[in-house]
């Protein structure tokens, strides 16, 4: 109730003092929280979404999903709209009774809501077109239980995506990400926690197949200010072409991340241009079963 009210305090002061809004209301500095996304109008879509696919209704749930849908199932299969209409998928969670929920608005047009149920995460990013909310991406992480598996060969060579990546960027946006990508992934190379939080919102959390838990800011700048060198991180794959769904200020990203040894992953991103660099929101993983192993190059 207090963090309510001072944001409403905070609201009704950069109202009347537009000019000092970054000065007087932090977190409203930067356009993409100047305006934030209406949440009763994101869960409201949200809940008639679970509500229809829960019950099957195909009409319900097909006028629900954006034309450039993304859906992304534990298994790591993804598929778009046309096939999502034909045969609706039935979600991980079901009507996802009991499950966690959290919502959280990018600008006035991108909202995430990320569910949680045991070893089990949803991922839905919401657009706003001219018609109303419309799901944009829909993605399930199923984290790993039990002890880890024994560890894969790695590298500590990071051209992809420190250095450049196999996609040439169509605008300063895509520019600016993917250099932030690289300095940020640059840093987690040469363990430097005060590199790497300057790419990254507070809020931001990492979801992986590979993991058992999920990882927040802090915990990912505590694993990075133990000393050492490497591994390098997977590279941005060059087929499927990564995607950038554009709202602004807000970017949405979906590529495929291939490591140096196993199974490739699907991610999911929302990255928000600050005032120095572009930051990661949060990163959702989702191993990749069906594709073949990546088998390292034999040393010559």
């Amino acid at each position: 109730m207090k963090q309510l009210l001072s944001s409403i305090r905070c609201r009704l002061v950069c109202a009347g003092l537009v000019f000092a809004a970054a000065a007087i209301c932090p977190s409203f500095s930067g356009t993409a929280a100047a305006a934030p996304a209406d949440d009763a109008a994101v869960k409201e879509a949200d809940h008639a979404l679970v509500a229809a696919l829960a019950k099957g209704d195909k009409a319900a749930a097909e006028k629900m999903v954006d034309a450039q849908l993304a859906w992304t199932n534990s298994a790591g299969d993804t598929v778009g709209r046309a096939k999502v209409a034909a045969a609706l998928p039935k979600p991980v969670l079901g009507d996802e009774s009991g499950a966690q929920m959290s919502e959280r608005g990018y600008g006035p047009d991108v909202a995430a809501v990320q569910i949680a149920s045991g070893k089990v995460h949803v991922l839905r990013i919401w657009a706003k077109r001219p018609a109303g909310w419309r799901l944009l991406v829909y993605q399930e992480v199923t984290q790993r239980s039990g002890s880890a598996p024994p560890p894969l060969p790695t590298t500590n060579d990071c051209e992809n995506p420190c250095k450049g990546v196999p996609y040439t960027p169509k605008d300063d946006a895509e520019k600016g990400i993917l250099k932030s990508w690289g300095e940020l992934e640059t840093a987690v190379l040469h363990h430097d926690p005060k590199a790497w939080s300057t790419h990254f919102l507070d809020e931001f959390v990492l979801i992986s197949s590979g993991a058992a838990e999920p990882t927040d800011k802090a915990g990912r700048l505590k694993q990075l200010s133990a000393p050492g060198f490497g591994p390098a991180p997977p590279v941005l794959a060059k087929t499927p072409a990564v995607r950038f769904i554009h709202f602004g200020d807000v970017v949405i990203m979906i590529a495929q991340a291939n490591p140096y040894a196993g199974k490739p992953n699907h991610i999911s991103r929302i990255w928000v241009k600050g005032d120095q660099t572009w930051r990661m929101a949060f990163s959702y993983q989702t191993t990749i079963q069906s594709a073949p192993d990546i088998v390292p190059p034999k040393s010559s």
